[in-house]
């Protein structure tokens, strides 16, 4: 593996701006565009698997966190409360967590509608030192793949264990396998909400729920949040370093801070537990990490370019197959600078997927020659109507 700054430089995916600030990487067109099919096929999945999509103000007044915990427990790692006058004080949120809350108490809720899966990818802000910044492996601005599952105490194990079968979905067709499992539980000081008998049942929530899903994993106190255990799914990068990349966790802490209820069979007031999850994490991690997983040659899926379109000698030679492409709404760019031997080239070290050289054969006869990245993939010489047929069909999101 490459280091991912490296290889995010060379192919033009994001950049730092010292104007901007450390920890506050400027998302370029191409790595724009593949995180953008990212994230399409995270919000398909998620919703092909039952959850409703929200949006939420990366802000807040400064009284949600001190009732969601996370000016007592969490103020280092936070930016300072932006007062608009004497008693108006805002927040940038360093979690979701509280916005989704408020979303399920926006109304009563029935035990019918539970589990109630929330999903939305949002940004979160956290004061790091610049010291431990780098690249997108740690950042300042996260726009986080986030959701939460409002559910009844026997739902509970089942929704931990649906998150974790999704993970395993979205990292194999992301085209990586995490490195370990990690229970994260609670340790010593003062850093964690008092309430051991709370404590006690998420972790074997947790643990049941790993057991059944055939999850090997090591267990790591110290490493909660500091409401509650989580699952943490862990990755090395080129130079070894660990990192987590997404987490389940289990929270009976901020509902009651909420004040959430649902009404049960039997007419009673209820409090649901709300499972924090994450499929696939920051989108900075999580890019961080398939750049150099792929060596910066992403998946036909979510490479920023699909189809470098090279016309020879005729400049208008490329332009149906261009049309047809963007009709179908592939990812093509039509290349005339330079002979067709550098075009071939530059398309190669920007790991372009496919190459389509239109000659005066082919545009006389309607096709286009097809060259691929990957050995095997699509190839040779076809009608355009049959190449943007099968780039549409190796070119889809899973």
């Amino acid at each position: 593996m490459q280091d991912h700054r490296k290889l995010g430089r060379d192919l033009e995916l994001f950049h730092s701006d010292p104007l901007v600030g450390a920890g506050l990487p400027l998302w370029l067109p191409a790595g724009a565009a593949a995180r953008r099919a990212v994230e399409d096929y995270l919000h398909a999945l998620e919703r092909r698997n039952g959850y409703q999509h929200v949006y939420s103000p990366p802000l807040a007044k400064q009284e949600m966190y001190l009732r969601s915990g996370h000016l007592p427990h969490f103020a280092d790692d936070m930016f300072p409360p932006m007062a608009l006058s004497e008693h108006d004080a805002f927040v940038l949120r360093p979690s979701l967590c509280p916005h989704h809350a408020a979303v399920f108490g926006a109304r009563g809720r029935s035990y019918r509608e539970l589990p109630l899966r929330i999903g939305e990818i949002g940004g979160q802000y956290r004061a790091e030192r610049s010291g431990v910044l780098g690249g997108l492996s740690r950042v300042r601005a996260i726009s986080l793949n986030d959701g939460h599952v409002f559910c009844a105490e026997e739902q509970v194990r089942d929704e931990v264990v649906e998150a974790l079968r999704l993970m395993r979905v979205a990292h194999a067709a992301l085209g990586f396998e995490p490195s370990s499992f990690r229970l994260s539980l609670r340790g010593e000081g003062g850093k964690y909400v008092d309430d051991p008998e709370m404590w006690a049942a998420a972790s074997s929530v947790l643990r049941e729920a790993l057991d059944i899903a055939g999850v090997s994993y090591v267990e790591a106190p110290g490493e909660a949040a500091f409401y509650g255990p989580k699952i943490d799914v862990q990755l090395v990068d080129h130079a070894g370093r660990e990192s987590t990349l997404a987490t389940v966790q289990v929270d009976y802490f901020q509902p009651a801070r909420f004040d959430l209820s649902y009404v049960d069979a039997g007419g009673a007031r209820r409090r649901p537990v709300m499972v924090h999850r994450s499929v696939a994490g920051s989108m900075e991690r999580l890019f961080a990490h398939l750049i150099e997983v792929h060596d910066g040659a992403f998946p036909a899926w979510f490479a920023p370019l699909q189809v470098a379109v090279l016309p020879v000698a005729d400049a208008q030679a490329g332009g149906d197959f261009v049309r047809a492409c963007r009709a179908a709404d592939l990812r093509v760019e039509e290349c005339h600078a330079g002979s067709l031997g550098a075009r071939i080239r530059q398309a190669a070290a920007r790991k372009v997927p496919f190459v389509a050289v239109v000659g005066e054969r082919e545009a006389a006869g309607g096709s286009v020659s097809l060259r691929p990245r990957d050995p095997g993939a699509l190839s040779g010489v076809l009608p355009i109507a049959a190449a943007v047929a099968g780039l549409s069909e190796v070119c889809a999101a899973p």
